[in-house]
């Protein structure tokens, strides 16, 4: 069994079509204004197709009602992905009926939660004061804290990891999948087509079954 990978912050109709090509099963596209990948839904417009085994992820901040529904009007998600409060991302996910899953920052053990109602959960770094976005930092935590989490739902290792790194991640964190945004850049908010190549390669050599 191989890890599920996602590729966040697309931007550009050629990385889209090379996700596609490698099947990846999730791609992010960040509809935050303040964030470096952000895409208009003018542009996504303009991207081809999705093929059935990758999922469109539309990344919010802290959004309302209506910044989703804007979206949604105009192209079809497969997926929200929010930063908020838990309880805001699930009172979301109720109302738009769309599979949700929740950023969660970790420092320690009492950050992971025991219980949630929602599809799945991003478990990244914590954001630090002077931070610009609420993920995406390039910033790795202690992956080890999850080793022993019995996870409420599915979920996704996220947080400073690229294709050198992401086997001890997978191997120490016992993550099932990877989210990956500036790991896979030349600079930031830049996809790098070799390195998602290189990133994807690294994690379809790692065996989930044979590491426990």
């Amino acid at each position: 069994m191989k890890p599920a990978i996602k590729i966040c912050g697309v931007r550009d109709i050629e990385t889209y079509k090379l996700l596609l090509a490698l099947k990846v099963e999730w791609l992010g596209l960040v509809f935050y204004p303040k964030s470096p990948r952000y895409v208009t839904s003018d542009q996504i417009k303009l991207f081809p197709k999705n093929a059935e085994y990758t999922k469109r992820v539309g990344l919010f901040v802290k959004p309302k009602i209506e910044d989703i529904e804007t979206v949604l009007n105009q192209i079809p998600l497969d997926i929200l992905q929010i930063y908020d409060s838990l309880e805001n991302v699930t009172s979301l996910r109720n109302y738009f009926k769309l599979p949700t899953w929740a950023a969660i920052g970790v420092h320690t053990k009492a950050d992971l939660p025991m219980q949630c109602s929602l599809e799945g959960l991003v478990v990244e770094a914590p954001t630090f004061e002077g931070d610009a976005q609420p993920g995406g930092n390039g910033r790795s935590f202690n992956w080890s804290l999850t080793t022993q989490w019995k996870a409420p739902v599915p979920w996704l290792l996220a947080g400073g990891l690229n294709s050198a790194n992401v086997v001890d991640a997978l191997r120490c964190s016992r993550a099932k999948a990877v989210d990956v945004s500036s790991g896979v850049e030349s600079s930031r908010g830049v996809k790098d087509r070799n390195k998602i190549k290189h990133f994807v390669n690294a994690v379809r050599q790692y065996d989930i079954a044979s590491a426990f």
